[in-house]
């Protein structure tokens, strides 16, 4: 079940200083040209690679600003316009989440949130019935979906279906792996796994 992630730390504030005078992350226009900038890095990033958005050094984001950014982001990222790359949120402020949570609950969309306590946090909208997945993988860093379905006594084809919506929210990693009989089994990883 061993697979490389990339892994890609993006300081606000520096893209910040490439094109605004502030610390702050206010209008759609600002937004956009943060959102800009942060899909021309994530292009170049390599199939698979995870990309931790830092706001430690973000004084406010809007909720205008917030849309821009990560609502846009997201939705992007699950449409696979970037390919097969994922984000996650770092150094968020409480009034950072309370912002960027309406933004996508708007939306419907959702992202993972890391704490310097090593714990993790689902930001947005996510449908109920996929918490109790998402938790799992979370816990266990790395799962099948027969680990799933063993663990919570579901079909493993309902089990299955969680797993992919997951992947599909773009909230896990998933990887593939060839069976002893030539079949193929899907791993679903932990976006915070280091590898």
């Amino acid at each position: 079940m061993e697979t490389i992630t990339t892994r890609a730390n993006y300081d606000l504030r520096d893209l910040m200083d490439e094109h605004l005078a502030t610390s702050n992350l206010v209008t759609r226009e600002t937004g956009r040209s943060m959102r800009e900038s942060v899909e021309l890095r994530l292009e170049r990033e390599p199939e698979g690679t995870v990309v931790a958005l830092d706001f430690s050094h973000v004084g406010i984001i809007d909720f205008s600003c917030a849309d821009e950014i990560i609502s846009k982001l997201v939705a992007r990222l699950q449409g696979l316009e970037y390919g097969d790359k994922y984000v996650v949120l770092h150094g968020l402020t409480p009034t950072h989440e309370e912002n960027i949570a309406v933004a996508l609950e708007r939306k419907k969309l959702a992202v993972l949130v890391g704490r310097p306590d090593g714990s993790w946090r689902l930001l947005g909208s996510l449908n109920p019935y996929l918490n109790e997945a998402l938790q799992f993988v979370m816990n266990q860093k790395e799962i099948t979906a027969r680990d799933l379905a063993d663990d919570t006594q579901v079909e493993i084809s309902l089990a299955s279906t969680k797993l992919l919506n997951l992947f599909k929210a773009r909230l896990v990693q998933r990887s593939s792996e060839r069976l002893p009989d030539g079949g193929r089994q899907f791993i679903y990883r932990s976006l915070f796994v280091e590898r």
